[in-house]
C-alpha cells in the first residue's frame, strides 16, 4: 500500500478512537468517513474491519481502569475482591439483551440501516433526548453514585436500551448512558458502567465478525487490522480520559448539540451532494 493508504487507516483509527467512547456514534461516523475516504480493500474486510478495530478502543479501557475491573486479590485480603465480581455480574446482566438480539439479525440490521439516511437521522434524535433529558433532570440528585447501588434489574435495562446501538449512528455509549440516566445513575457511574459494558459487547461482536470473515488474511490487511487498532487504543485513552474530566464540571447537552448539527449537515450534504 501507499503512503496515501496509511493516511486512511490512521484517519479510520482516530476517528474510531475519538468517537467510540463520547457518545456521538463511532459507527456512524465510520460510515460517513466511508463516503469521503475509501480504503483499497474489498467491501467484506472493511466490513469487519470497522468492527474489529474496536478491539483496540476496548483495550484502552482495560489498561485505564485495570484496578477496578480485575478480579482477584492477594492470600492475606481473601484471593477474590466481592465488589469486582458484582460489577462484573452486572455487566453480563447487560449484555443478554444485545447478544440475543444482535447474534441472530446482525447481517439483517447491516442490510437495513446501514446507510446516511438512517446515521443522519439517529444522530439527530438522539441528539434531541440527550437534552430533553438533561433539562429534565437539572436539579435532581442522582440516585445511584456508586457500582454497589446499581441493582441488577437496572443493570438488565441498561442493557435493553443498549439494543437501540445496533441501528447505525445511535452511538453505544450514547443508548446506554442515556438508560442510565433515565434510571437515575450519575453521569459519571453512567459514563464509566457504559465503558464496562463495551468489554464483553465488543469482543463479541469482533469475534461475530472475524468468524464470518474468516481468517485468511493477506499481510497487508493484518497490518492494517493491527495498525488501525494500535491508533485507535492510544486516542481512546485520551478520549475517556477527556470525557470523564469533561462530565464531572458539565452535562452532556453538547454532544446533544453536535449530533443534531452533524446530523442535518450530514443529510445536507447528500441531499445535494449524494
Amino acid at each position: 500500500m501507499n503512503l496515501a493508504e496509511w493516511l486512511k487507516v490512521l484517519l479510520l483509527g482516530i476517528v474510531e478512537g475519538i468517537t467510540e467512547w463520547l457518545p456521538i456514534s463511532s459507527t456512524g461516523h465510520m460510515i460517513l468517513i466511508e463516503e469521503l475516504v475509501h480504503l483499497n480493500v474489498s467491501n467484506e474486510f472493511m466490513e469487519m474491519f470497522r468492527v474489529v478495530i474496536q478491539l483496540g478502543a476496548i483495550l484502552a479501557v482495560v489498561v485505564l481502569y485495570f484496578k477496578k475491573l480485575w478480579p482477584f486479590t492477594t492470600p492475606e485480603k481473601g484471593w477474590v475482591k466481592k465488589e469486582t465480581w458484582s460489577l462484573w455480574f452486572k455487566v453480563l446482566a447487560a449484555v443478554l439483551p444485545a447478544a440475543l438480539i444482535g447474534i441472530p439479525f446482525d447481517d439483517k440490521i447491516d442490510a437495513l440501516f446501514y446507510n446516511y439516511q438512517t446515521v443522519a437521522v439517529t444522530l439527530i434524535v438522539y441528539g434531541v433526548l440527550f437534552i430533553v433529558i438533561e433539562n429534565r433532570n437539572r436539579g435532581q440528585r442522582p440516585i445511584v453514585r456508586s457500582f454497589r447501588q446499581l441493582s441488577y434489574s437496572m443493570a438488565f435495562f441498561i442493557g435493553a436500551f443498549q439494543v437501540l446501538a445496533l441501528i447505525p449512528g445511535t452511538s453505544r455509549s450514547g443508548a446506554t448512558i442515556l438508560g442510565a440516566m433515565l434510571l437515575g445513575l450519575s453521569r459519571p457511574i453512567a459514563a464509566e458502567f457504559s465503558f464496562f459494558l463495551g468489554i464483553p459487547v465488543m469482543f463479541g461482536a469482533s469475534l461475530l465478525k472475524l468468524v464470518k470473515f474468516g481468517f485468511d488474511f493477506t499481510g497487508t490487511e493484518i497490518s492494517i487490522l493491527i495498525v488501525g487498532m494500535a491508533v485507535a487504543f492510544v486516542v481512546s485513552i485520551l478520549a475517556i480520559r477527556f470525557l470523564m474530566g469533561y462530565i464531572r464540571k458539565h452535562d452532556f447537552k453538547a454532544f446533544g448539540y453536535y449530533r443534531i448539527v452533524l446530523g442535518i449537515a450530514v443529510l445536507t450534504y447528500f441531499l445535494l451532494f449524494g
